[in-house]
């Protein structure tokens, strides 16, 4: 796993696997950084990121997964915006992006519908191998300094 950290510390990105495991991961490792950026692991704006990350994350490895190759998480704390910018690239290109995708007694088919009631913003942005599927997220919660490690009682 090669984790980027760009300077300043505003910016995450992360390849990982497209499998379910991979998935996991990028949605843990959102709410690690979102509590190193000062949104706590049970902050509204943590667990709106977390559920974000999720359905992207899963729809890279349901949809846009090419065999031997990885998609890419990027989180990026907009400060003056006051918000975070989701995104979720795989390296599958042809395929469209379907809204509503299933009946109404289907367990599958509303990641996007998801998407959509939760985010400020988002869309598709198509790159030279695949696309990047994007959300922004108003993070408008109190921030709290996160500990690097606990305070003794006493």
């Amino acid at each position: 796993m090669n984790l980027e950290i760009s300077t300043p510390t505003n910016e995450l990105s992360q390849r990982l696997s497209a499998t379910p495991r991979g998935a996991r991961l990028a949605r843990r490792l959102t709410a690690t950084q979102l509590a190193t950026w000062g949104y706590p692991h049970d902050s509204d704006a943590s667990h709106t990121a977390q559920l974000l990350v999720a359905e992207l994350a899963a729809n890279a490895v349901t949809h846009g997964r090419v065999p031997g190759r990885d998609f890419e998480l990027k989180l990026t704390l907009l400060p003056e915006k006051d918000t975070l910018r989701i995104e979720v690239s795989d390296t599958r290109g042809d395929r469209e992006l379907r809204f509503l995708d299933g009946g109404s007694e289907d367990e599958h088919g509303r990641g996007l519908v998801v998407v959509f009631v939760l985010s400020a913003r988002w869309g598709v942005a198509r790159r030279t191998v695949g696309k990047t599927v994007w959300a922004e997220l108003p993070l408008t919660s109190r921030r709290r300094p996160c500990p690097r490690r606990p305070v003794p009682e006493g």
